[in-house]
């Protein structure tokens, strides 16, 4: 059975959890910090604050940008729900913006009519998603939300190692913070490097950096020079060794060291995570290029360049005459898994009890069609061919 996607451990990544399990630390130690660095010399992000998952690292980007009840933020509605609940979390209302049908991204003209509907004094935010490892045009979204004056998050939680063209033809890495607040990676194990669970918030900012850090542990603070009780806090002018200040109040999200460890070890395979996928990707497009075949695989301007968390196919059920439910059997019972990414997040019962009747005909039909095919190092290219002769068969059937 082939499934949509599938971590990638080795012996190296054995040996890497083994060690960090027999060092003198097991919740946050040395490994946090090499982890955080690897990843900005990987992106050429400036700070990075590793969590506990991507939801974590979209929260405390919420909070290192001080959303709060009142505010609105806009989030593209093909996604999964952690892109919309992390503002929630804060208290923001939640504003839905529309995507390409075609490609499931939010465009700078579905950003437009999304800020159309929000208060411009609440507008506080907008996240963009990368769906399924292609980039958004962030540095055209990046100018539409300078002008309304309200921050930048990049949910690349898919696109580790996707890179896009900026206005200069110069190209950035996805992560590197270059025309947003903040980028976002998840590490569950079928993103494209995986810690078992595991995120992290990238920017550019050393304040937010700080505010991440310090709301990642209870909001408590070690650091001499941040205290502000120095009763309890100095002993004759020295620092109490046990003493920690609690300065805002925050959360327990706290990567282990053994999963930076085993992140580390993952991230040092990113080069070949990502030939193989974009080889895994081109192989499958050109196994669909007949025009006359039922169904394409999502692609984007300069897709070359992405490295594909998620294989999305497109499919018009209607015109084969069976449901994406009776494909997603008839593929699992010839030993292909398949899933759908995403419900569109406005159609979910908590936020649809909230809103108005909202019509996003981008993502309805986007869902609609959307199928995610098995897409993960350690296929090869034979099973690439099986995956495609099956859904052909199936689709005919």
């Amino acid at each position: 059975m082939l499934p949509y996607g599938k971590q990638f451990i080795d012996d190296d990544d054995i040996s890497a959890v083994t060690k960090a399990l027999k060092s003198d630390f097991l919740t946050t130690g040395p490994e946090i910090e090499k982890f955080e660095q690897e990843l900005c010399a990987y992106t050429g992000a400036p700070f990075a604050v590793a969590s506990a998952n991507g939801t974590t690292a979209l929260h405390l980007a919420s909070v290192a940008i001080g959303l709060k009840p009142g505010d609105q933020v806009i989030v593209p509605t093909i996604s999964f729900v952690a892109t919309a609940n992390a503002p929630r979390f804060c208290g923001a209302e939640i504003i839905f913006s529309d995507v390409d049908p075609e490609t499931g991204l939010m465009t700078p003209d579905n950003l437009e009519e999304a800020v159309s509907r929000a208060d411009s004094e609440k507008l506080k935010a907008v996240f963009v998603v990368h769906m399924g490892g292609h980039p958004a045009n962030v540095a055209a979204i990046r100018q539409i939300t300078e002008r309304h004056n309200c921050a930048l998050v990049e949910d690349a939680c898919h696109a580790l190692g996707t890179s896009y063209a900026d206005p200069n033809g110069e190209w950035q890495s996805v992560g590197a913070c270059r025309h947003s607040d903040f980028a976002t990676l998840s590490f569950h194990p079928v993103k494209t490097i995986t810690s078992g669970e595991g995120g992290v918030t990238f920017t550019a900012n050393e304040e937010f950096a700080q505010k991440m850090r310090l709301m990642r542990t209870h909001g408590l603070s070690r650091d001499p020079e941040t205290w502000s009780n120095t009763e309890l806090a100095f002993d004759q002018g020295q620092d109490n060794p046990w003493y920690y200040e609690m300065q805002d109040i925050g959360f327990n999200y706290r990567l282990t060291d053994f999963q930076a460890a085993l992140g580390r070890s993952q991230l040092r395979k990113m080069p070949f995570f990502a030939e193989e996928r974009r080889k895994l990707a081109r192989h499958y497009v050109d196994m669909a290029s007949d025009r006359n075949q039922p169904f394409r695989f999502v692609g984007a301007p300069n897709a070359a360049h992405s490295v594909q968390h998620l294989m999305v196919c497109l499919i018009d059920f209607e015109a084969i005459g069976k449901t994406r439910r009776q494909v997603m059997a008839e593929l699992r019972d010839r030993g292909v898994g398949s899933q759908v990414h995403y419900i569109p997040i406005h159609r979910q019962p908590y936020y649809n009890n909230q809103l108005a009747q909202l019509d996003l005909p981008g993502a309805d039909a986007y869902y609609a069609r959307c199928l995610s095919l098995p897409l993960y190092p350690g296929m090869d290219l034979e099973d690439v061919e099986m995956v495609c002769d099956v859904l052909k068969d199936v689709i005919a059937r």
